[in-house]
């Protein structure tokens, strides 16, 4: 008894000096309304761990090692100042009070640590843990019973009356645990009856969490035989809503056992739940900085170089290029840390040969920081399930595209998917978001719900060109300048922001250089083959890309000019042009989005006008091959309109976009109505 004394001493002592106890008086006062009548009464207290041991090690040990004990030591406390301070009424035993301690972090030790990919789970002892990784599914939130009031059903007992029977949720009760019908009093062991109207109900929501390495596995094709076990959190009151599926997150909680007769089941009580990002502590190797340095006298030639070597264990130096530089630039733009501010770039490839473009986006996909491979048969974005932990509710599973928040959602080749699965990629594409509805009669609700996600993440697709198409209406090749687009509807083709076709000028030659490299890594695996001033390792792809990410740019005034001159200017063209406006007002946003890309792949903070010169090669190629060639005349690969084999080439090639450059202000001055008084030409 001297021992817990001392303890509620240390408690009272914590609540004073860090402000608590004044919060408390705070957080009374709501409930002092007349119209409100409970048996609980809930109060949320932070607890720094670090605090609690510098005041008392005993009270740290036992919030960290027995949270159930310390709970108790503060409700104690926590209802004496009530009712000492007189600051609740209603309060009349220290059943009611109800008080959840809220942890700001724990020890950084083993211990207090749970690595989800351990296996098994749950043999430990019942403590607070931190634990990191990635939400794949949640239920709909639904009511808990946070506490009851229950009366003896024996009118001469003492417990008849009053608040002497409190039952108030625990951490790993289910909700059979705190309201049923055969709990007996413990003064004359009569039944006990609930009294309806004094029941306090609370949020609750499930969510599975895994840990973020199952993401390698959707990576590769076929996936690994490599299986991960997910968690499953409660999240209560407060902090339902505070996750959303495929984000990573930070959470403290409290393990229990869950006991559903016949099974147990291991999951764990959310305490607290922050967003989390990965550690990034990686630098641009010794071979890129070389580069920039050996580069600086031109902006476009490091870009270049990284785009003309990348993807060399699949495809040699100098093979789809444009295509190369697409996937680069969708790469830079991913944002796992921080998926709002993402700026998709979506890319479809068109090919004669698939197989080849597929392993080439495989390799790309491997050096995303979030890269799923969407398989044809699977689900694309969200479905659902009945809970399986009693709550009854629809249980909501990501597909690829959620788990490939922030990062890169790979389809493979759209000719092997059905119809409906592209129209719902249509949709998801032109909308960013995807919506769902929840059968209310199935799950347990009075009426039908519809919910909506945002898909925040860059499609890539290929198809082949060859294939019979689906058109019915217009023939393509009447068009100047376009393709037909195999087995992709031309409203799918549209959603997608760049469009490329990987046709390679030298015909057989192209053919046999990738022979040639693929049977010399067949023959001599690992083994360097091309000079080491064009050999750059995966690794090293993949520093150069983490760092990019991070680069914070701003877009110069030349830069933004001649992005918006050229989007009034090809606008009005195509729409003068008799077959409709052919130039979205999202096409603006990819404009933005490629130059910023491009800069950051050539290590720049700042976005230049030789950024948007590449920015409306892409976007112009990639129109032409939709709806035809307009007033401004490029080249088909006006990205790469010379092979690279060497010096001089680089400087023909700077050459070529210089002039294209002045193109493109030509085009501008002529169909945008005021560009000559925000663009300066250079002669």
């Amino acid at each position: 008894m001297e021992n817990v004394f001392l303890l509620k001493e240390s408690v009272l002592s914590f609540l004073d000096r860090s402000g608590a106890l004044l919060q408390l008086a705070e957080d009374c006062k709501p409930f002092n309304d007349i119209q409100r009548n409970e048996a609980v009464y809930r109060f949320c207290i932070s607890v720094n761990p670090s605090d609690l041991i510098e005041l008392d090690p005993r009270l740290g040990d036992c919030v960290l090692n027995d949270p159930l004990k310390a709970t108790a030591l503060f409700q104690s406390v926590c209802f004496l100042s009530i009712k000492t301070l007189s600051l609740i009424e209603k309060i009349h035993t220290e059943s009611q009070v109800n008080v959840i301690l809220k942890f700001t972090h724990l020890p950084p030790f083993p211990e207090y640590t749970l690595d989800l990919c351990e296996f098994p789970c749950g043999y430990g002892p019942m403590r607070p843990v931190a634990m990191e990784g990635l939400a794949i599914a949640m239920t709909r939130v639904s009511k808990y019973t946070q506490g009851a009031r229950f009366l003896c059903s024996e009118e001469d007992c003492p417990c008849s009356t009053g608040f002497h029977h409190i039952r108030v949720h625990a951490p790993g009760a289910t909700e059979s645990a705190t309201v049923r019908s055969d709990f007996s009093c413990r003064l004359c062991s009569s039944h006990l009856k609930e009294d309806i109207k004094f029941r306090v109900l609370g949020d609750k929501q499930l969510v599975e969490l895994i840990h973020v390495k199952a993401l390698d596995d959707l990576k590769v094709h076929p996936p690994r035989a490599l299986r991960y076990q997910s968690v499953t959190l409660f999240l209560r009151d407060e902090l339902c809503n505070s996750m959303r599926i495929g984000r990573l997150y930070r959470v403290l909680g409290i393990p229990a056992h869950v006991h559903q007769w016949p099974n147990v089941t291991w999951s764990v009580e959310a305490n607290s739940v922050q967003p989390w990002e990965p550690e990034y502590t990686g630098t641009i190797s010794s071979n890129f900085q070389a580069l920039l340095t050996a580069t600086a006298c031109s902006p476009w030639r490091f870009s270049a170089i990284v785009a003309n070597t990348f993807g060399s264990p699949v495809v040699p130096p100098g093979l789809y290029s444009t295509l190369k530089l697409g996937l680069l630039l969708s790469l830079v733009q991913g944002r796992e840390d921080n998926p709002d501010s993402l700026h998709c770039l979506d890319l479809l490839a068109l090919t004669t040969d698939t197989l080849i473009l597929d392993r080439l986006m495989t390799y790309s996909l491997s050096l995303a920081g979030r890269g799923v491979r969407h398989p044809a048969t699977g689900e694309m974005f969200a479905s659902l399930s009945r809970d399986e932990h009693g709550a009854g509710t629809a249980n909501i599973h990501a597909g690829s595209a959620l788990l490939a928040t922030g990062g890169v959602c790979m389809l493979g080749d759209l000719g092997h998917h059905r119809k409906d699965k592209m129209d719902a990629l249509q949709s998801a594409l032109e909308s960013r978001t995807v919506s769902m509805i929840i059968p209310g009669k199935k799950y347990g609700e009075d009426a039908d719900q519809q919910i909506s996600f945002p898909v925040q993440c860059s499609f890539w697709a290929l198809a082949d060109s060859t294939a019979p198409s689906n058109k019915t209406t217009r023939t393509d090749s009447t068009v100047l300048g376009t393709v037909d687009m195999g087995p992709v509807p031309a409203q799918l083709a549209e959603a997608f922001g760049l469009v490329i076709l990987c046709r390679e000028a030298g015909g057989k030659q192209a053919l046999l250089a990738q022979t040639v490299h693929t049977l010399r890594q067949a023959v001599q695996p690992g083994e360097p083959l091309y000079p080491s001033c064009m050999q750059f390792t995966t690794q090293d792809y993949q520093e150069l890309l983490a760092h990019t990410q991070r680069i914070q740019t701003e877009l110069s005034p030349r830069a933004e000019m001649m992005i918006h001159g050229y989007y009034m200017a090809s606008r009005r063209v195509r729409s003068d042009s008799g077959h409709g406006a052919k130039v979205s007002v999202a096409s603006i946003k990819l404009l933005m989005s490629l130059a910023e890309a491009h800069s950051k792949l050539s290590l720049r903070s700042t976005v230049l006008e030789e950024d948007a010169v590449i920015a409306v090669l892409l976007c112009e190629n990639s129109v032409t091959l939709r709806h035809g060639a307009s007033a401004l005349i490029i080249p088909p690969d006006a990205a790469f309109p010379c092979d690279l084999c060497d010096l001089e080439a680089l400087h023909r090639r700077d050459l070529i976009l210089k002039q294209l450059q002045q193109s493109i202000l030509h085009f501008v001055y002529a169909y945008a109505p005021g560009a000559a008084s925000y663009i300066t030409e250079e002669e």
